[in-house]
């Protein structure tokens, strides 16, 4: 391999310059303080501290005690109910929570056995805004009575409703559809509502106007049915955990309920 003479001896030259430079320079960078020296062998780029921003959770109102007092009720719009049989509902709802048989429920459904079931008489609230959500029809049992119920039975097979204090609880596909199941807290008034399979469901013969035409509404088993074209919306409202509360002034359920003495 032939190499050229100038390329040659410009390269040893540069080499040369190079230990030199080396030479003069090495000893003044060892003498600097560690510090320094760090400085010219690394560049160190500092990034600005992570500043944490706290997101607020976001908080359900849960239902106050005094949610439970008739008093607070007394400037809300109700919907019509009875303020007597609203005073007993909240006095179980009331009692239900501390007894520990429920646990902070978002609504309070009232049905009043009392009325025909040609007319609305099941309402629901929010116990937390005390807001009127449903204002609804509802059927009893055939063994209840034909437009009025004045028997009530927790028997299987009675094809009777049950009266006293509920607990809502899971939702299901059944029979009549989208159907809600109920917990019976009273023992001996509608312990057996489960056994019974007493739950809340839409029915087609929950129909207003049929109800007027012949004078009476549809029936059920024992079930409290709703007009199908509610039935999920309320469903949703008032599943897992809410309370229901079915009233009628019947002396021996109201001297012994647990939950209104």
């Amino acid at each position: 391999m032939h190499l050229n003479n100038n390329c040659f001896d410009a390269r040893v030259v540069r080499l040369v310059l190079a230990v030199a430079v080396l030479a003069v320079i090495g000893p003044a960078f060892t003498d600097t303080p560690a510090s320094a020296r760090a400085t010219i062998e690394t560049l160190t780029v500092e990034t600005p501290p992570v500043v944490e921003v706290e997101t607020a959770a976001v908080e359900v109102p849960a239902a106050s005690s005094s949610a439970f007092d008739a008093a607070s009720w007394a400037d809300v719009e109700s919907g019509g109910l009875n303020p007597d049989v609203l005073s007993l509902a909240l006095r179980a709802a009331s009692a239900a929570i501390e007894r520990g048989d429920a646990d902070s429920p978002a609504t309070l459904t009232v049905i009043d056995f009392s009325r025909p079931s040609t007319g609305e008489r099941m309402w629901v609230y929010d116990l937390a805004t005390r807001q009127l959500l449903f204002k609804e029809l509802v059927s009893h049992g055939r063994g209840s009575g034909r437009t009025d119920a004045t028997m009530f039975s927790n028997v299987p097979e009675s094809n009777r409703s049950s009266l006293g204090l509920y607990r809502t609880a899971e939702t299901y596909i059944g029979k009549h559809g989208y159907s809600l199941r109920l917990d019976g807290l009273e023992r001996g008034v509608n312990d057996r509502a489960r056994e019974r399979a007493i739950v809340m469901h839409g029915a087609e013969y929950v129909n207003g106007a049929a109800a007027k035409a012949q004078g009476y509404l549809g029936r059920s088993l024992g079930c409290p049915a709703v007009r199908p074209e509610v039935t999920r919306d309320l469903i949703e409202a008032v599943k897992d955990g809410g309370l229901l509360f079915a009233y009628y002034p019947d002396p021996a359920w109201l001297a012994a309920s647990a939950y209104l003495n």
